[in-house]
């Protein structure tokens, strides 16, 4: 008898393994919407300046001036949020955050003397949307990935322009038909609205979700908190000015707050409005703004994966200071197709600038990049404040905002020499206080 072996049977490869969507794009994810709720505020201030100065008789330089605290409490908040986050944990300053901003926009409703808009839109949302800043994304992105950093700063930065084409179109009709009231709840309400969403699916560390960074090849363990926020801000302030490096990025920054928010976002609707164009027409185009911004700002975050970040800052400053000298020509009652495409070229550089400013911040100052980027995004505040204030008084003073626009265009051609000059250096990072 011939015995025979049966055939072994083929292997069977295991089946393909379905790759999870990591779970730092649900993080951004939340991160970016949370953003897009406190934006709601930064949409308000250029439509309070016409009715607040018919109801109360404030002048545009008073109401200038609560805008201008608020501004400056925005940016110089932003390192001490950074510290804290390092401290109580991302999830719980950013929900005591949203709720301070959602008190002093609703107070707001009751105020019948300037010191009280100082009090509610200048302090209290001030400090609010200060731990909301720049420095929250930056902080996300540094714990949760280790790459594609670029891209994501890009896209959380873009959040903020987001909010501001959700909102603006909304608050300048309820401004329009139902007075100024009824949009400073609107604002609360959209500040409030988020806190859920950032208690229940906000995590501050990989490490909490027993998970590796985005794009990192080890687990990183979670680190312990750090005590000694404001001393550490501080000593991480007292270290960066030391060099040259901090300086130009802090005075760049500077000039980009007094091109944006310090004036087109507080004082380009009124301008227009000067010129004979309807509020809410002008609303709008701050609005289109806004979505060319999430386009601008997100190609930036991938230009600066790719390209060396002084060089963008150089040419985005540069295109911007070329098109606000072209600004006052351009202002009229209708919108026209040089307008609008002042509107896409300005709304394509809005914030073009955080990515390679973040970027140059992680590649000098390490671990401390955060805090460090805090300071620099103070100085983008204290810019935005000053012309705030200064537009206001100054069309006080002069009856109209030429001298602004030139005056910002020229500074924006400073900044992109400054850019030029920054060296690129290994990064360091001062030892946590314990």
């Amino acid at each position: 008898m011939t015995q025979t072996t049966p055939a072994a049977a083929p292997v069977q490869a295991p089946p393909a393994r379905r790759r999870r969507v990591h779970r730092a794009w649900f993080v951004a994810a939340v991160t970016f919407v949370t953003i897009i709720g406190a934006a709601a505020f930064r949409s308000l201030p250029g439509l309070l300046i016409d009715p607040l100065n018919q109801e109360f008789g404030w002048s545009r330089g008073t109401i200038g001036a609560a805008v201008s605290l608020n501004l400056a409490l925005y940016g110089l908040t932003a390192p001490f949020a950074a510290a804290l986050m390092d401290r109580f944990g991302i999830r719980r300053v950013v929900a005591v955050a949203l709720t301070v901003i959602a008190a002093g926009s609703g107070l707001t409703v009751w105020m019948t003397a300037a010191w009280q808009l100082w009090l509610y839109w200048g302090l209290m949302v001030g400090l609010g949307t200060g731990a909301m800043a720049l420095a929250f994304a930056a902080t996300v992105t540094n714990r949760w990935f280790t790459e594609r950093r670029g891209l994501v700063s890009g896209i959380l930065t873009a959040a903020s322009a987001s909010g501001q084409l959700i909102f603006l179109p909304l608050l300048s009709w309820i401004v329009e038909h139902h007075r100024w009231r009824p949009a400073a709840v609107t604002v609360a309400l959209a500040a409030l609205a988020v806190v859920p969403f950032v208690w229940i699916l906000l995590r501050d560390h990989p490490a909490d979700v027993g998970r590796k960074p985005y794009g990192a090849q080890e687990f990183v363990p979670k680190p312990p908190p750090v005590t000694g926020a404001a001393r550490r801000t501080l000593t991480v302030l007292f270290s960066a000015v030391r060099s040259g490096t901090f300086w130009l990025l802090a005075g760049t920054f500077a000039i980009c707050g007094a091109s944006t928010n310090g004036l087109i976002q507080t004082h380009f609707v009124p301008a227009e409005h000067d010129h004979g164009m309807p509020v809410t027409t002008a609303a709008s185009l701050l609005a289109v703004i806004g979505v060319f911004d999430v386009v601008g700002t997100i190609a930036s975050g991938w230009f600066t994966d790719r390209f060396e970040p002084r060089r963008l800052l150089a040419v985005y400053y540069a295109l911007r200071g070329i098109s606000l000298v072209f600004l006052p020509m351009l202002l009229g009652p209708a919108v026209h197709p040089p307008m609008f495409f002042f509107i896409v070229f300005y709304g394509l550089d809005w914030v073009a600038t955080v990515p390679p400013t973040l970027a140059l911040c992680r590649e000098r100052y390490g671990e401390d990049s955060a805090i460090v980027f805090g300071w620099v995004l103070a100085s983008h505040q204290i810019g935005a404040a000053l012309v705030a204030y200064l537009g206001g008084l100054a069309r006080d003073l002069f009856g109209s905002y030429n001298v602004v626009w030139y005056a910002s265009g020229t500074l924006c051609a400073a900044a992109a020499l400054m850019s030029l000059v920054i060296r690129r250096t290994s990064a360091t990072s001062v030892p946590a206080l314990t």
